[in-house]
């Protein structure tokens, strides 16, 4: 495998990263690796122009909503190939994923053979799922498709505006006119077909993991 690879781990536990980063350079020797453990701090790594081969995504970090992170770096990057990496491994998590624009998904609790296997086949352009996928889901394609119709700024507006900041505070963490804001969320709103704040935010909390299994983060590894 070329040792020009560029990887993306986005965690927030670093003994976590740190194994993840230890089975990676185990696939992938020489590869550069980049860790984020925040929302925001993957923002700023995906729009800083650098460019990666493959993300390895948590579903739980400080500012993400469930899928949050995964729709915003599909619709930043539409390239870049994302694995999701949980310890929620619930057949629909693992369908959601996919139907959210995952290229893989793997169990925290995999073992780093399982781990190989699927960054390969994902780096060689395919997909790699554990098998046991729930049947799609017709609600979450169609909030895929509706969030697709929103640009990366506007996704970026849409999370903070679901975590009720006012437009001055949202203008604040995106160093934005508050004007713009107000821009962005009008067209947020019609592009989602929302007539107000409060529905948008409710249709984003479509993003959110099911509660059946949403707390489990037992980042206990076997990846060693």
């Amino acid at each position: 495998m070329s040792a020009t690879l560029r990887l993306l781990i986005a965690d927030d536990h670093p003994m976590f990263r740190a194994a993840l980063r230890y089975a990676l350079g185990e696939i992938a020797p020489g590869a550069q690796i980049v860790e984020v453990a925040s929302q925001s701090a993957l923002e700023a790594a995906i729009a800083s122009g650098g460019e990666f081969d493959l993300a390895m995504l948590d579903l739980m970090m400080p500012g993400a909503m469930g899928f949050s992170s995964l729709v915003y770096a599909r619709g930043e990057r539409p390239e870049l190939p994302v694995v999701i990496i949980s310890s929620n491994e619930h057949p629909r998590t693992i369908r959601r994923a996919q139907q959210f624009g995952a290229s893989g998904f793997v169990p925290k609790s995999a073992p780093s053979s399982v781990l190989g296997e699927a960054v390969n086949a994902v780096l060689a352009g395919e997909v790699w799922f554990p098998s046991q996928k729930a049947d799609r889901d017709e609600g979450d394609a169609q909030l895929a498709d509706r969030l697709a119709q929103l640009t990366p700024q506007q996704m970026r507006v849409l999370l903070r505006l679901a975590d009720g900041l006012l437009n001055k505070q949202i203008a604040y963490e995106l160093s934005l006119a508050e004007n713009t804001v107000k821009i962005h969320v009008t067209a947020i709103l019609r592009k989602l077909g929302c007539h107000s704040r409060t529905q948008a935010a409710v249709l984003v909390k479509g993003l959110a993991l099911d509660e059946d299994g949403a707390g489990l983060h037992d980042d206990a590894l076997r990846l060693s």
